[in-house]
């Protein structure tokens, strides 16, 4: 038990407070760079002309600079014990955090009456070197943790109360992962379970649980099935209780978009639902439809010279027709939209296209243009114009013609709730090679992981992806 409690010392107080003096000490160090490239170096005659000022006169505005900058960390979550092993969430919500205090401190500039006045060059100057430092720091830091010796006294111990396919899939997810936040330790059976595999550790519970968690140094008992009597529910909760073991349930009820499930009171009594989810809220909607406007624009701006160079190469080699195609697919909440492409196929083409959900690479309809094309999927430049339209976003689900998707619904297990979002003209599941003729369950997963997780820096990090995975089929 003395190993558990140095564990969880570890966890949830040391390595947190570590944290936060580190954090604090490298913005310090990088809010006092800035303070010298913008008075010290030729760097600072750029922009608008402020008094110089003594690095004793700045002191106390640093100060508060770097202290705001750790508040904003720690009041996005920065140093909760589940990101210790967690690189890349950790490393957003630095992103987050430091252009919050950018804004903040500009407004602050701006509104009150410092002295010396603070520069705003200096606040750009330390919002890039803040973001540079910290993403340095963060890696050595992420590099020690997940150190063989340091990471097993990290992770915490999982186990499950019952085995099912969920159990199972969650069992086989952690071992995948070594650094993951959780570890699995085990199983604690129930009757009617089916038998689970060889190699899982078994936890007796005997006649006293709490004795046999505390025995197997659990941390987290997580039910995988809820079918108990509510009397055996409330002496497991109570077991854990006497362990000082976290209590979790597999919501088996909710199958998919359980990052939307809210708990709330109606009346006297609980109730557990899927609420809002972040991709549809006001403020997010309006953020993301900024991005497509000036991506899509963007986008139409760079490509509308290959656009016309394409468009007559169809035209010579297929006159009969126009060089451009559109073709309906399924947009938001089901609406039908035409969504616009260069044309690759012979114009008699769309007469057979109800026989394949996607074009075969070696598909006899094809130009020859029009091979080459898909190939680097510059057919779908077009699509910018669907984007600029509202028809489309730049990110998320692959649209899907009509005359297949009632199809997929029946075959395919949650494929509507795709329709929640706009479709994209990338997405998660493309970046991920599954474009055209792949496994279309696996793409609907991919796409149900995209709507639940989305933030305006998954979309940033797909866009980039995008362009070196480019060369994977049309879809």
């Amino acid at each position: 038990m003395h190993a558990v409690s140095s564990a969880a010392r570890l966890r949830k107080v040391v390595l947190p407070s570590l944290l936060v003096v580190g954090d604090a000490l490298v913005a310090f160090g990088a809010l006092s760079l800035g303070y010298w490239l913008r008075y010290e170096t030729p760097v600072g005659s750029v922009g608008l002309d402020v008094p110089d000022a003594t690095f004793a006169l700045y002191l106390p505005l640093l100060l508060v600079g770097a202290a705001f900058l750790v508040a904003a960390y720690a009041q996005l979550g920065l140093y909760e014990e589940r990101l210790l092993l967690r690189k890349f969430q950790a490393l957003n919500l630095v992103i987050k955090g430091t252009t919050f205090w950018l804004a903040a401190y500009l407004s602050l500039s701006l509104v009150l009456k410092f002295d010396p006045p603070i520069s705003r060059w200096f606040v750009v100057l330390a919002y890039a070197l803040v973001l540079a430092l910290m993403f340095l720091w963060r890696s050595l830091a992420y590099a020690a943790f997940i150190r063989p010796r340091l990471v097993g006294r990290l992770r915490q111990r999982v186990a499950v109360l019952g085995w099912s396919e969920e159990a199972r899939a969650l069992a086989a997810d952690l071992a995948n992962e070594p650094a993951h936040p959780l570890a699995f330790a085990g199983v604690v059976p129930l009757p009617g379970d089916s038998a689970p595999e060889k190699n899982i550790p078994v936890i007796e519970p005997g006649d006293d649980l709490a004795r046999a968690l505390r025995a197997a140094d659990i941390d987290v008992l997580i039910a995988a099935r809820t079918d108990l009597p509510r009397e055996q529910l409330h002496a497991v909760v109570e077991a854990c209780e006497r362990a000082f073991v976290d209590w979790k349930i597999i919501p088996s009820s909710f199958q998919i978009l359980v990052s939307g499930l809210r708990l709330q009171t109606i009346g006297r009594v609980p109730v557990l639902g899927v609420e809002e989810l972040a991709i549809n809220r006001l403020f997010n909607r309006g953020l993301k439809r900024a991005v497509d406007i000036l991506g899509a624009a963007l986008g139409l701006a760079l490509s509308a010279p290959l656009i016309a160079l394409l468009t007559l190469l169809v035209r010579r080699e297929s006159p009969a027709a126009s060089p451009f195609f559109a073709q309906e697919r399924l947009g938001t909440g089901g609406r039908r939209f035409r969504m616009w492409k260069i044309r690759s196929m012979r114009p008699d083409a769309p007469a057979a296209d109800h026989l394949a959900q996607s074009t075969a690479t070696n598909d006899p309809r094809l130009l020859r243009i029009g091979a080459w094309m898909r190939r680097w999927n510059l057919d779908e430049l077009p699509q910018f114009w669907n984007v600029l339209r509202g028809d489309m976003s730049l990110v998320g689900p692959r649209p899907e013609r009509p005359v297949h998707a009632a199809r997929l619904a029946s075959e395919i297990p949650h494929y509507l709730p795709r329709h929640l979002v706009k479709p994209g003209m990338t997405g998660w599941a493309q970046v991920n090679g599954l474009r055209g003729d792949t496994d279309l369950a696996r793409r609907v997963q991919h796409d149900i992981y995209y709507i639940e997780t989305w933030s305006l820096w998954l979309d940033l990090q797909i866009l980039a992806l995008t362009l070196p995975r480019w060369r994977h089929g049309a879809s």
